[in-house]
């Protein structure tokens, strides 16, 4: 007997429908809720000690990018507890205040993640970049710096490892490519930690390259130009991010293979004649809202079309267990006005 919440196997309406769905199966090690909060958890903690480590070497060492990668790790540190929040507030129950629950409020502090992220690391670097290339700073002693970017390589590494086995488990869960789940999933805080604990390895190696630059040549623009290039990676990562929050918090419609298929299984209801106008509304990770106006048969009784009602939300739940909320609305086609 297949378990609420799973899918049943071997049917499907595309390869985009899993990461859409992202139904909660599972806790940490399998993709769930109580997975998304260790892994963002893992994240908060290696982040803030890369962040104070990256400091002190940046104040010995006077590397702007050293100082890009500290302003990097308190921006992601922030990141992380509103990601926090935004897990928690999210699964509070609907209430009669909010009879739709509280879901797309985790996509309020994600936005607000992503801002941090602009502004907290990228803004900054850039700043600090700029300012290192236009007033020529000279390089100081590297050795504390290398010894930072070492440890904080291997402690992003276990992050974006931990993130990237989450991810990766839901991906295989629905059968799809691992880039395509991160590309589609509504779960945006694992995708904002993929995508950081990523940024911030890059922004590593472009430190020690910085640094490796104003050692062998004596100048101080290859550590001013590697905080700029930080500095854009960031902003480019809080524009990606920003972006798949905004467009849930607007309201993302499911993938048009599954509204094909969800239009299907209204069509095959006995006492359906057709389904005049179809919403779905991606809510939240594993929430799904579908709402149709649907044209019975004239002669259906009162009783026929409630039933019909009933079977059409059962299959609907039945195909994609996902979906929370269906609403069907009798109405009359124009050609019968």
């Amino acid at each position: 007997m297949r378990a609420q919440g799973e899918p049943e196997p071997g049917r499907g309406t595309g390869a985009d429908i899993g990461p859409v769905l992202d139904h909660r199966v599972g806790s940490s090690g399998g993709p769930g809720a109580g997975g998304s909060a260790f892994t963002v958890i893992v994240a908060a903690a290696a982040n803030l000690g890369v962040a104070l480590a990256k400091a002190v070497a940046g104040a010995l060492s006077g590397s702007s990018a050293m100082l890009a990668e500290a302003g990097h790790s308190v921006a992601d540190t922030i990141t992380e507890v509103l990601l926090l929040t935004a897990l928690k507030r999210s699964t509070k129950p609907a209430d009669e205040d909010h009879p739709l629950g509280h879901g797309p409020e985790r996509y309020i502090w994600a936005l607000l993640a992503s801002v941090a992220t602009f502004v907290g690391g990228g803004v900054f670097a850039l700043y600090d970049g700029i300012h290192a290339l236009t007033h020529g700073k000279s390089p100081g002693n590297p050795l504390t710096s290398y010894i930072v970017l070492a440890a904080a390589f291997v402690l992003e590494g276990l992050s974006l490892r931990t993130g990237l086995r989450q991810a990766t488990g839901r991906a295989r869960h629905f059968r799809v490519p691992v880039l395509r789940y991160l590309e589609h999933t509504p779960d945006t805080a694992v995708k904002a930690v993929v995508m950081e604990d990523a940024a911030a390895l890059t922004g590593l190696v472009l430190a020690a390259l910085g640094l490796l630059g104003g050692q062998l040549t004596g100048s101080g623009a290859w550590d001013a130009i590697a905080s700029i290039l930080i500095g854009l990676l960031l902003v480019l990562v809080a524009w990606v991010l920003g972006r798949s929050n905004a467009e849930l918090l607007i309201g993302r419609a499911l993938p048009a293979p599954v509204r094909d298929a969800v239009r299907r299984e209204l069509m095959s209801v006995r006492h359906v004649e057709n389904v005049l106008e179809l919403t779905t509304l991606v809510q939240g990770p594993g929430e799904i809202l579908i709402a149709a106006k649907v044209d019975f048969r004239d002669i259906s009784t009162s009783d026929q079309i409630e039933w019909a009602c009933e079977e059409a939300e059962n299959r609907l739940r039945a195909m994609l267990p996902a979906v929370r909320r269906v609403y069907l609305d009798p109405t009359p086609s124009r050609h019968d006005d």
